[in-house]
């Protein structure tokens, strides 16, 4: 099993890697509550054909990683409201930890830079992993993320009650109705450009869940991402090289997250698509995957 323990947080990680060890690096990093199987193979496969070391791990908190189990989150309604009034929450950990978590794991597996590529709350990582670690990057790619600034439109209800909605029971047949739920929820609205296949999707989210369950997780990464808070003042100081991807149907993370991500960063390029929502719809990766390899090249 590829677990390695981080020499800075000391937390076990889950990770896989792809490609030839003697090729440059690029770090996937997933977002909230999920698996680094929310990677597409696709993906993956398209970026190690085009010459990359590719490493996706699972975060602290979910998947294979290591668990928090016993620590608890604030409750959102005050954690909210301790930060409004300026007051901080006690949080398990926080998104500088994760982002502590994703260098620890180049460092232990002998990578000095790589790519960085994180989708959701893995694009807020890896946008800290671009202030606070800035020597270990040679590009960084957010997307369909944003900057935390609390004046950005909102999550669509549906979306956001769909991904925290808690899970009524643990059978296998109900797990994977609350997938398929999050899903058609937040995903790509079902059109001929990014067409629902719900087999397909059925088949995912069964061997995610048959990979691993965790809802206990979610709340505590919620809360960290909470805990970060606006990070726009902090973005302004990346030097990083910067691509933003966002979908122009995204209801989880709206497109203005997009826009002020790449607004806050000098010299980021965004590239925004039609119909895309909160998701990796496998149509859509070889433009993805054209787009971070162009980035990385680019350097």
């Amino acid at each position: 099993m590829p677990t390695i323990t981080t020499p800075n947080t000391g937390i076990e990680i889950f990770y896989e890697e792809h490609g030839s060890p003697d090729a440059p690096a690029l770090l996937l990093v997933m977002g909230l509550g999920a698996q680094m199987t929310l990677w597409p193979d696709e993906l993956v496969g398209a970026l190690v054909g085009e010459g990359f070391r590719v490493i996706r791990y699972d975060n602290r908190d979910i998947g294979l990683s290591q668990k928090f189990e016993g620590h608890r989150a604030p409750s959102l309604p005050i954690q909210v409201l301790r930060k409004k009034i300026g007051f901080p929450a006690r949080v398990p950990y926080t998104l500088k930890d994760m982002a502590d978590d994703g260098i620890g794991l180049l460092s232990a597996l002998g990578i000095d830079k790589a790519h960085v590529v994180g989708a959701s709350m893995g694009g807020m990582i890896v946008q800290l992993m671009a202030i606070h670690h800035a020597d270990r990057l040679l590009t960084m790619t957010s997307i369909m993320s944003t900057t935390g600034n609390g004046k950005l439109p909102q999550a669509e209800k549906n979306a956001i009650g769909a991904l925290t909605a808690p899970l009524k029971a643990m059978d296998e047949e109900t797990l994977v109705a609350h997938g398929i739920n999050i899903i058609r929820n937040i995903g790509s609205p079902d059109s001929a450009e990014f067409p629902f296949d719900e087999a397909a999707q059925r088949e995912r989210v069964l061997a995610n869940m048959r990979r691993s369950v965790y809802p206990a997780g979610l709340p505590r990464q919620l809360a960290a991402i909470i805990d970060d808070g606006d990070r726009t003042a902090r973005l302004a100081r990346v030097r990083t090289p910067t691509l933003v991807l966002h979908g122009e149907a995204d209801p989880l993370v709206k497109l203005p997250g997009g826009e002020a991500t790449a607004a806050a960063i000098p010299g980021a390029r965004l590239v925004t698509y039609p119909g895309w929502g909160h998701d990796l719809p496998i149509k859509l990766i070889p433009r993805l995957a054209g787009e971070i390899v162009a980035h990385a090249r680019g350097v």
